[in-house]
């Protein structure tokens, strides 16, 4: 992955570029705990060899695993990123598009870029905190925090 910052004297923005093999979470985790992000937003597009999607199952309080093994193209990947534990938390949801039109989406749980995938990452002027929620089990943004 490469990186360049774009904005540096107002809301720090950054361009992340994926390239063939990255994982994207994994990048973006790291490139937020390399630059001490507390709270960021961002969006991207490109593509991926393969990707797996979440489902949020209520009664199982987990994730449904859905994964795609096949070239998809990446329409919007969305998400944020928060301190969870005093860390940066990555929280993505992506559409893609597969070779015949069809859609899917979900949580973005983990992918690998083929050929790159292009992300445009912009810091929060607070940082975001979350709790652990008991009723979901997950870990949700408290904007009191």
């Amino acid at each position: 992955m490469k990186s360049i910052a774009l904005e540096t004297t107002g809301a720090k923005t950054w361009a992340l570029i994926f390239d063939k093999g990255d994982e994207p979470v994994a990048g973006l985790t790291a490139f937020a705990k390399a630059e001490k992000l507390g709270g960021a937003h961002f969006t991207a597009i490109g593509a991926f060899s393969e990707v797996t999607l979440g489902y949020f199952d209520r009664t199982a309080r987990d994730y449904k695993k859905i994964p795609l093994r096949e070239q998809v193209e990446v329409l919007s990947l969305i998400g944020d990123v928060a301190l969870d534990r005093g860390e940066p938390k990555v929280h993505a949801h992506v559409v893609v598009g597969r070779a015949d039109g069809e859609t899917r989406g979900g949580h973005l749980l983990s992918a690998r870029v083929w050929p790159t995938l292009e992300l445009v990452l912009v810091e929060s002027p607070r940082h975001l905190r979350k709790r652990h929620d008991p009723e979901s089990g997950l870990a949700l943004i408290d904007p009191a925090a």
